[in-house]
């Protein structure tokens, strides 16, 4: 829906959440729009009156989103950690590779953006899956299914039957970045919480767990501004 926020007309993403407890506003970093929850009970008319309220925060807050970057020919995006630039060959055939740094695309151009997220997806699958089995064997344990998506809120999830999922665009970040995320998740396996002993079971996976945290905190909007 469109609302006149801070004077300007702004799309706002309203959503309803069964088991959301008070009014939530946040900023989604991939749509680049304010997202407003609302839990039972709660009128739309008393969400936009909260949103309304926090217009100055929600306003300034879609101001610093870091640019949103298109996959596009010639377009700089990072991979693992490096930039590498879309080299586009429409002429060309066969799938997408890295040739130093530059990512080569062939076929049409309508078929790029799609090409490109399709290849950091599978390389995204291809990295997490045996890093999740390794370090879950470590701890003595096995994940059940392991799924690559495109999560907005979260990097990673376990679920209480031991499935795993995880963000594609860990491969965007550096591979540390992407071992602690994995880490993290893995130690769900043992324990569900966040408690001392979880934190515990991270560290022992990944000992550098706060200077990874302290990365995604500042650069992490930036990966989900991509594609």
């Amino acid at each position: 829906m469109t609302v006149p926020l801070n004077g300007q007309e702004t799309d706002v993403v309203l959503r309803r959440h069964p088991r959301a407890r008070r009014l939530k506003l946040q900023v989604d970093g991939k749509l680049g729009l304010p997202v407003l929850t609302l839990p039972p009970g709660v009128t739309e008319a008393e969400g936009l009156s909260f949103l309304n309220r926090n217009a100055g925060w929600t306003r300034k807050r879609m101001e610093t989103l870091p640019e949103k970057v298109t996959f596009a020919p010639d377009v700089i995006f990072p991979f693992r950690g490096q930039d590498l630039k879309i080299d586009h060959r429409p002429d060309a055939r066969g799938t997408v590779s890295i040739d130093g740094d530059r990512v080569i695309v062939s076929g049409g151009a309508e078929h790029l953006s799609r090409r490109v997220t399709d290849f950091c997806k599978k390389q995204a699958k291809a990295t997490i899956k045996p890093l999740a089995g390794q370090l879950a064997a470590e701890l003595g344990r096995k994940p059940n299914r392991i799924t690559i998506r495109d999560q907005r809120t979260r990097w990673g999830s376990c679920a209480a039957n031991g499935d795993l999922s995880f963000s594609w665009r860990l491969i965007l970040a550096p591979p540390d970045i992407l071992d602690y995320v994995v880490a993290h998740e893995v130690a769900h396996l043992v324990h569900m919480n966040h408690s001392t002993a979880f934190w515990k079971t991270v560290t022992q996976l990944y000992p550098q767990c706060d200077r990874a945290r302290d990365w995604l905190g500042i650069h992490g909007t930036r990966l989900h501004r991509i594609g």
